[in-house]
């Protein structure tokens, strides 16, 4: 896990919960539990910085960092994007977007690719992507956004055969793989999971390791978010281990939760404001965990 990515992570689960403004101190202390050392850590700042994600102010003698309005943004919108893996109720219709970007476009045409995956479309063609969730409201954001009126067109349809609307999600998706990749997860954390919650009632279970592995476990469980369209109940597999992957994030996530949680105000009040922590932050609930109903 590297080092800035791992900060977007303690940015997402933590920090902003907390004012959104964390001493780099703190935050050099929190990542060395990960392995990461003091230069990794400046360095990959004065990067996000530079990028546009962070932002510094100096106290006395120490430096502090927040999120910019773009990175909030960005942690709105994944936020926001969580849905793929909460569908709504199908309504039966298919989303699709046709696009002809010239080639003198090509880094606006890749940046629109990569937000349409991001989203959970699917490419039946390079040009044509579908999907079967409601994305109106997106389509438009990102035609607005990279405007690009002249160049797509938009349609919301029924499928009419002469094959299966699931013949479409073969076609668009490499489902077999993102089901695959929900079973490693189960695999993997399902005796991690027996293991720890052992460990953390017989005391065997520092806070410091608990930190560890929920914040771990959240940045693998959020992979799935670039993966998985989040598909309606209707065109999945019928034996889909999405469903149970996200049981099992929800049940180790919040056996973790309040441990894990202490650690980071052990750290986190050398330093810095613990009054402006937000008074309706919940440390066992977490939006990717959000109720299908």
């Amino acid at each position: 896990m590297n080092t800035r990515s791992m900060i977007f992570t303690l940015y997402g689960d933590y920090i902003r919960h907390y004012g959104n403004k964390i001493w780099i101190g703190s935050l050099i202390r929190l990542l060395k539990e990960f392995g990461h050392n003091e230069q990794a850590v400046r360095a990959a700042i004065s990067r996000m910085s530079k990028q546009g994600w962070l932002e510094g102010e100096k106290q006395g003698n120490k430096s502090y960092y927040s999120l910019t309005e773009i990175g909030l943004k960005r942690m709105e919108e994944a936020g926001n994007r969580i849905f793929k893996l909460n569908p709504e109720t199908w309504d039966g219709k298919w989303r699709m977007l046709f696009y002809t970007i010239p080639e003198e476009k090509r880094n606006l045409r890749d940046e629109l690719r990569k937000e349409l995956v991001w989203s959970g479309f699917g490419t039946m063609t390079n040009s044509l992507w579908i999907s079967p969730n409601q994305l109106e409201d997106k389509v438009y954001a990102l035609i607005k956004k990279y405007e690009i009126e002249e160049y797509v067109d938009f349609f919301v349809a029924s499928y009419d055969g002469p094959h299966e609307n699931w013949r479409l999600v073969e076609n668009s998706w490499d489902i077999q793989q993102i089901n695959e990749k929900y079973n490693e997860f189960i695999a993997h954390y399902s005796q991690k999971f027996i293991i720890d919650k052992n460990k953390i009632k017989s005391g065997a279970m520092s806070d410091a390791e608990c930190f560890v592995e929920r914040t771990k476990l959240v940045h693998e469980y959020r992979k799935f978010l670039f993966i998985d369209p989040g598909l309606p109940e209707e065109l999945l597999p019928q034996k889909w281990f999405g469903s149970y992957a996200g049981s099992l994030f929800s049940d180790y996530y919040k056996e973790l939760a309040e441990p894990a949680n202490r650690f980071f105000e052990q750290v986190f009040a050398d330093g810095n404001e613990m009054t402006l922590k937000d008074k309706e932050y919940d440390v066992l609930s977490h939006p990717l965990m959000l109720d299908k109903e």
